[in-house]
C-alpha cells in the first residue's frame, strides 16, 4: 500500500519519499525474518512474502515527514511495527483455525499450530530485537503496545459479558488494532527527530486513524462484491463474528420487515447456509445498521483529521488528511 496505489492527490515529493521508505522497509523486512534454520525461516518468511497492506509502515513513513524522512531508524522502527504485526497474524490463526491467509494456506494450516505458534514468537522476538537497537524508549513503546494488543485479544476471546457489546467491540479493535498503528505514527515522528508536540499529535492521528481502518475493512467485507477487504466477502457472517454493521442491526427496534428479518438471520450466529448467508449480505447491504456504520467511520476518520491540528500546515498533513478521506470514503 503507498499513496500513489491509494489514488491519493498528494505532493509528489511527498508520495516518492513514502514510497522509497516503503521499498527499504520491504527490502529490511525480508532481512530480519531470516533464519538459520530452514523451518523457521520458511514459515516466518510465509505471511512477509504473502505481501499485505502495509498499512502501519505506511503510518511510520508518514510520521516521519514531519521529521527526517531520510533518518536511518525509520526503517528500523517500521520493521519493529510489521514484525509485531505479522506475529499477531501467526497467533490470530491459530485461535481462530484460519485455513487461509492473504489468499494462501496459514501458517497454522500448512505446519501446525505448534509450528505457527512458536514462529509467532519468534517474530515478536526479532521485533524487540530491532527495537532494543532503537533504544530504551522503543522497548518501553513496543513492550505497552504488545501488553495492549494482548489485553485486545482476551476481551474479544472472553466477550462483552455484562458490557455494551458495540461498546465492547469498539474497545477490542481500539486496543487490538488500533493501538499498534498509533506507535507506528509515533515511532514514524519520534525516529525522524519531529518535535515532542508533533509525536504526540501523530500517536493520537494514529490511533483514531487506526479504528476508522479497522471499522473500513469490516463493512468492505459486507459492502464488496471481491476480495477488496483481503477475504472473500461475507466472511465475517459465515464465521459468526459480530462487526459493527451486525451489532447495530441486532441492537436495531426497525419493526421494517427487512430489518426484522435481518435481525432473525443475524441471531442465529455464524451462517453457513449459502441461501441463509446470501439473503443476509443483501440485507445488510441495503440497511440502516449499514448506513449508520458508514457514518461512524466518516466520524473517526474526521477526528483523526482533527488529531492533525498541532502539525504545521503543509504538503505532509495534506497527505495524512487525504487518507482520512481515503478511508471514510471506501466503504461508500
Amino acid at each position: 500500500m503507498t499513496l500513489s496505489s491509494l489514488g491519493l492527490d498528494v505532493d509528489p515529493a511527498i508520495d516518492a519519499s513514502v514510497t522509497a521508505t516503503l521499498a527499504a522497509v520491504e527490502e529490511a523486512l525480508r532481512v530480519n525474518v531470516a533464519s538459520a534454520d530452514p523451518l523457521v525461516a520458511e514459515a516466518a518468511r510465509h505471511l512477509a512474502d504473502a505481501g499485505g497492506k502495509r498499512f502501519r509502515p505506511l503510518l511510520v513513513a508518514l510520521g516521519a515527514q514531519f521529521g527526517d524522512p531520510a533518518a536511518p531508524d525509520v526503517i528500523a522502527a517500521a520493521n519493529v511495527v510489521e514484525l509485531t504485526h505479522l506475529a499477531t497474524l501467526y497467533h490470530d490463526d491459530v485461535m481462530d483455525e484460519a485455513p487461509v491467509r492473504r489468499g494462501a494456506p496459514s501458517a497454522n494450516a500448512r505446519w501446525g499450530n505448534s509450528v505457527a505458534i512458536l514462529v509467532g514468537d519468534y517474530l515478536f522476538a526479532r521485533a524487540a530485537d530491532i527495537a532494543a537497537s532503537l533504544g530504551p524508549e522503543a522497548v518501553h513503546l513496543q513492550a505497552r503496545t504488545f501488553a495492549r494488543l494482548v489485553h485486545g485479544q482476551i476481551a474479544e476471546t472472553v466477550g462483552h459479558r455484562d458490557a455494551d457489546p458495540i461498546e465492547h467491540y469498539l474497545h477490542v479493535i481500539t486496543e487490538k488494532t488500533a493501538s499498534l498503528i498509533a506507535t507506528s505514527a509515533r515511532f514514524g515522528g519520534l525516529f525522524s527527530g519531529a518535535r515532542a508536540e508533533f509525536v504526540e499529535a501523530l500517536a493520537g492521528y494514529g490511533e483514531t486513524i487506526g479504528i476508522a481502518f479497522q471499522l473500513s475493512d469490516d463493512l468492505l467485507d459486507i459492502a464488496s462484491e471481491s476480495d477488496q477487504s483481503g477475504k472473500t466477502p461475507g466472511t465475517d457472517l459465515r464465521e459468526g463474528v459480530p462487526t459493527l454493521p451486525v451489532l447495530y442491526a441486532l441492537a436495531s427496534d426497525d419493526t421494517d420487515a427487512s430489518a426484522v428479518r435481518l435481525r432473525e438471520i443475524l441471531a442465529t450466529g455464524p451462517i453457513t447456509d449459502d441461501a441463509l448467508h446470501a439473503e443476509a449480505l443483501t440485507l445488510l447491504r441495503e440497511s440502516v445498521a449499514m448506513k449508520k456504520a458508514r457514518e461512524t467511520v466518516r466520524t473517526y476518520a474526521e477526528e483523526a483529521r482533527a488529531r492533525l491540528a498541532p502539525l504545521p500546515e503543509g504538503d505532509a498533513r495534506r497527505a495524512m488528511e487525504a487518507l482520512c478521506d481515503f478511508i471514510a470514503d471506501r466503504t461508500s
